[in-house]
């Protein structure tokens, strides 16, 4: 069960995504949830501008899981709202899109391309009421700027492997790139993959929508 303030009905959360950060700020904000993940081919969905690209793949992610949820014969059991999250989040490097690293090789180029310099990330949040089939989204963007990270710290990222799993490579808490994090403009939880207030308005918004 969600964390229900007195001004909302009662609903539960599915939070469509596997990423340890997302689990954890949307736990932050004293929700309960249960996690389901989209099995989609983020590559083959393009968009040229970041905008765009990260609000279809976040509504490409809830179309899947809705889908699953269907022919699983979840939908039938709803008795009460049930908000599902997706999201998604890009790196903008002097204006190209930097999504997850493929290879060694490009988590190296993105990585040193951050040293000295700065990024942006944009990021979408989708709930979809499960009961009533209403959808809101919206988009957040930061930015980050970086002291020169030396090579032996990048090295020491790439072979952990964690870089991979994250867009453009940038984890912004992890303790080897915080000391080299200069500044944030606008909130670490949106370079992370979940911004708190855009997520909290979202909530609201589709907890309180009645049928279409």
């Amino acid at each position: 069960m969600a964390r229900t303030p007195s001004s909302l009905p009662s609903f539960k959360i599915i939070l469509g995504s596997k990423s340890v950060a997302r689990k954890h700020i949307l736990a932050e904000m004293g929700y309960q949830f249960e996690v389901m993940t989209a099995d989609i081919d983020e590559k083959s969905i393009r968009r040229e501008k970041p905008e765009d690209l990260v609000m279809v793949l976040a509504e490409a992610k809830a179309d899947a899981i809705i889908s699953r949820i269907k022919a699983e014969g979840y939908m039938e059991r709803i008795e009460e709202p049930t908000l599902l999250i997706t999201s998604d989040i890009v790196v903008v490097h002097e204006g190209i899109i930097r999504e997850k690293p493929v290879s060694k090789e490009e988590a190296r180029q993105f990585l040193k391309g951050y040293s000295g310099g700065h990024v942006s990330t944009v990021g979408s949040v989708v709930v979809t009421n499960l009961k009533t089939g209403r959808r809101y989204g919206g988009l957040d963007k930061a930015e980050v700027y970086f002291h020169d990270i030396p090579d032996e710290i990048i090295e020491n990222l790439i072979d952990e492997g964690v870089v991979f799993n994250v867009a453009g490579g940038l984890l912004l808490e992890h303790p080897l790139t915080l000391p080299f994090v200069e500044a944030v403009v606008g909130s670490t939880d949106s370079v992370m993959g979940l911004p708190k207030a855009l997520t909290d308005k979202l909530i609201h918004q589709a907890a309180l929508s009645t049928e279409s």
